[in-house]
Order: C-alpha cells, then sequence, then structure tokens
C-alpha cells in the first residue's frame, strides 16, 4: 500500500500589506488559494524549474525562451547584413550557443516583468 504524502510541516514569512495584496492578485489569476500558489512557487523553485506565474505555465516559458532566442539572433544577423558583413558558420554557431545558453533567465525575467506590471 501506497502511504499517501502528507504535509505537516510549515513555512511562514512576514510580507507587507501591499506584497500581500500582490500575492493574493497572484494567486487569485492563477485561479488557487494563496497558500497553494505559494507552495507551488517555492517548490518550482526548489526545484530549479520555471514558476508559474500568474497562470503562466511550461508551454508559456518555453516559448518565451524561443522567441527571445531567435530576436536575440535575427537582431545580430540584421545588424551584420545591415553594415555589409557576413556571418561565417562558425560565427552563427556560437551565436546559437550564446543565446542558447541566455534564453532562459531572459524568458524568465521578461515574464516576470509582465507579471509585475499586470499587478500594478
Amino acid at each position: 500500500m501506497v502511504k499517501p504524502n502528507l504535509r505537516t510541516k510549515s513555512i511562514g514569512t512576514r510580507v507587507s500589506d501591499d506584497e500581500y495584496a500582490q500575492l493574493e492578485r497572484a494567486a487569485h489569476k492563477s485561479a488557487k488559494t494563496l497558500g497553494k500558489w505559494c507552495r507551488d512557487v517555492m517548490l518550482a523553485s526548489a526545484n530549479c524549474q520555471p514558476a508559474k506565474l500568474n497562470g503562466t505555465g511550461g508551454e508559456t516559458y518555453a516559448i518565451m525562451a524561443e522567441l527571445v532566442a531567435l530576436r536575440a539572433i535575427l537582431l545580430n544577423v540584421f545588424f551584420k547584413q545591415a553594415n555589409r558583413e557576413s556571418l561565417t558558420a562558425e560565427e552563427m554557431q556560437r551565436l546559437i550557443d550564446r543565446v542558447d545558453s541566455d534564453k532562459l533567465r531572459k524568458a524568465r525575467e521578461r515574464l516576470e516583468q509582465v507579471s509585475v506590471s499586470n499587478a500594478s
């Protein structure tokens, strides 16, 4: 028989009235209770996974990461072309590698910016 995963531990923190209101809005947008939303965000962070920001799931996060990468690649290529410079295969691969290594962080930042501006 499988033993159920009981939640027996508690974590508490103090927040200001404004911070509490922001957390409530985020939980409400995700259609979750405040406790469930906080637990999900904390566990996602602990597991190095993207948190679901205001209902933004992993699919949205992945799409944003790819869009960020594509934008960076296109801007770099267009800049080279505008300056009448060519791009070698090696340069293109280095550009792709650099963009891929940074796209997840940039996607998270962009989604958090949207989340913060929507909360205001």
